[in-house]
């Protein structure tokens, strides 16, 4: 499987690669989002603004 193709946070490859490994620490760690808290997120992309904004 290869690597997701991520932005650049920093030119530095190696500092690069050990922020986007913190990042997947953190998110991997982190909690199941609530049922409620999926409805909130997903009204809040289906605002007519947030739906302009991602056009």
């Amino acid at each position: 499987m290869t690597a997701p193709v991520r932005p650049v946070r920093d030119p530095d490859p190696a500092r690069n690669a050990a922020y986007w490994t913190r990042i997947a620490r953190i998110v991997d760690g982190a909690p199941p989002l609530t049922d409620e808290q999926r409805a909130i997120i997903r009204a809040a992309f289906q605002q007519p603004e947030a739906r302009g904004a991602a056009a």
